[in-house]
């Protein structure tokens, strides 16, 4: 696989190419933030959140780019707002961790929803997916015979499902994964993963 540098540029590209493209910026700004550019990674985090509200994994990382360069405040600010969309969306783990943040901070922590609100109910055919915290309709079976198929299957509705191929197929194309290379497959279920909200 590319190394981090040709990574940044691969995803770079990506996101340059098509700018309504969430994971493009996602991916570069986690990039950015792991090779220790996180001044970089504010910038296409913060594009990411812009496309898609949703992503709590995003805010957490915004929050650790704004306090490596120094940004308190405006860490605090996206934890915040971070741990209210996760707390909504019923995310518990990314929620616990941005709270565990914020309280190594010394910053208050948001009202959390004072109790579980009434289950949604969710018919038959249908699904409360993780991406989009509708309940719609659920795809027929699993598209993969993986433990991976089985979690997407179970989390996500269709409408999300085909949006993720769509942006599955421009990681492929343009990271040029070799599919038949399990690091390359680690790779492409990474971003299904984060971009269907399922980490």
């Amino acid at each position: 696989m590319a190394d981090t540098s040709e990574r940044i540029e691969q995803f770079r590209k990506m996101a340059e190419a098509d700018p309504t493209n969430e994971l493009g910026h996602f991916s570069l700004g986690r990039a950015l933030l792991d090779s220790g550019d996180a001044a970089g990674a504010v910038g296409p985090l913060s594009r990411a959140i812009e496309l898609n509200p949703n992503i709590s994994k995003a805010y957490q990382l915004l929050a650790a780019a704004l306090q490596k360069t120094g940004k308190r405040d405006e860490a605090v600010a996206q934890l915040t707002a971070g741990v209210k969309k996760a707390d909504e969306r019923g995310e518990v783990p990314p929620r616990n961790e941005m709270i565990a943040t914020l309280k190594e901070l010394g910053a208050p922590v948001p009202e959390l929803k004072a109790a579980p609100s009434a289950p949604v109910a969710v018919g038959e055919g249908q699904i409360l997916c993780k991406r989009c915290g509708k309940v719609a309709q659920k795809l027929e079976r699993p598209p993969f015979r993986t433990p991976f198929g089985q979690k997407i299957f179970e989390n996500t509705c269709a409408s999300c499902w085909k949006e993720a191929i769509a942006l599955g197929t421009k990681v492929i194309n343009e990271l040029r994964l070799p599919l038949a290379d399990p690091q390359a497959q680690k790779v492409w279920d990474q971003h299904i993963s984060e971009f269907l909200n399922l980490d």
